[in-house]
């Protein structure tokens, strides 16, 4: 019984290192933010201008569209 135990807890470890290393793999062949980041080019103007510009949005206004949307799609299932 305590070969079996050992058996069993041998192909849990292997099925565990198994995982990791596809884990690994996975994350090598996903680049990470910063990466991504280093791979953006450089922010030009108009950039900049779009972000001045969504920053002067009405927050009531969008909360307010958002609910008209969600009211037509509840009345576009019934």
């Amino acid at each position: 019984m305590e070969q079996n135990q050992d058996q069993q807890r041998h192909a849990a470890a292997q099925k565990f290192q198994a995982a990791l290393h596809h884990l690994e793999d996975i994350l090598q062949e996903n680049p990470t933010e910063d990466e991504v980041a280093s791979e953006l080019p450089p922010i030009s103007e108009s950039d900049s201008q779009l972000d001045e510009d969504l920053g002067s949005i009405d927050l009531e206004a969008l909360e307010e569209a958002v609910a008209d949307i969600e009211q037509y799609l509840e009345e576009k299932k019934k």
